[in-house]
């Protein structure tokens, strides 16, 4: 993934903030889950307990799908 990014810096030339495109704001924001609800983050914290336990018959086979 390329992020095209404009860096704004102070008058000393320290950088302050950084401005990307929406759509590459979008992206990220997807990619690390900053666009989950708390209901989504719970269901997902679930999952990786049932993983990490070893719990089988919490998933389902991707042939039943």
């Amino acid at each position: 993934m390329n992020i095209h990014k404009k860096i704004v810096v102070d008058e000393q030339g320290n950088p302050q903030e950084v401005i990307i495109p929406w759509d590459e704001f979008q992206e990220l924001a997807e990619i690390l889950g900053l666009d989950l609800d708390s209901e989504d983050l719970e269901d997902l914290r679930q999952a990786r307990e049932d993983r990490e336990s070893g719990k089988r018959d919490a998933y389902i086979d991707l042939d039943s799908i």
